[in-house]
Order: C-alpha cells, then structure tokens, then sequence
C-alpha cells in the first residue's frame, strides 16, 4: 500500500513513528519526508498489518496533525527488508 500523509507531519517524528509501527507489525518499506511538507509511506506484508499500519497513520503520534492520507494499492516489491526511513 502506497500513501501520502497531509497535515503537520514533518520535524514532528511522524516518519519514525511510522517505522516503529510498521517495524511492530513486521511489515517493510519507507517513510520519507516529501518537497511538499507530506510524508510518503510504503508498506509491504501481509494484508491485515498494512491495513493496521494504514489505521494507524491516520491519526499519526501525538505531536502530529493528520488533516489526510491518500491511499492506493502498489504491486509489492517483495526485494526490501525492512522497514527504512528514507531522507
């Protein structure tokens, strides 16, 4: 599952947040900070942990405002081990 997250979620922890989640739920990919002050989030696993990280993300840590998060399905890689916070 593929995501960008809108709101006030850069230089809040919101990436790393999201990889101790994810890192939990034993799922890889990224998180990483984008241009446009979004975070961008990608996760692999099984379904039922991705939909749990994607719950999670919604609300983000608690210093973070969440006013959005995009969603679309991506074929996975299945070449990535881990979960990585990208910069």
């Amino acid at each position: 599952m593929h995501a960008v997250v809108s709101g006030t979620v850069q230089g809040v922890g919101f990436r790393y947040w999201t990889a101790r989640k994810a890192d939990g739920l034993e799922l890889t990919g990224y998180a990483r900070n984008l241009f446009d002050g979004t975070v961008e989030v990608e996760a692999e696993g099984p379904s039922a942990a991705v939909d749990a990280l994607m719950e999670f993300i919604r609300t983000g840590p608690p210093s973070a405002t969440v006013t959005d998060v995009s969603m679309r399905p991506v074929v996975p890689h299945g070449d990535v081990e881990g979960f990585a916070i990208l910069h």
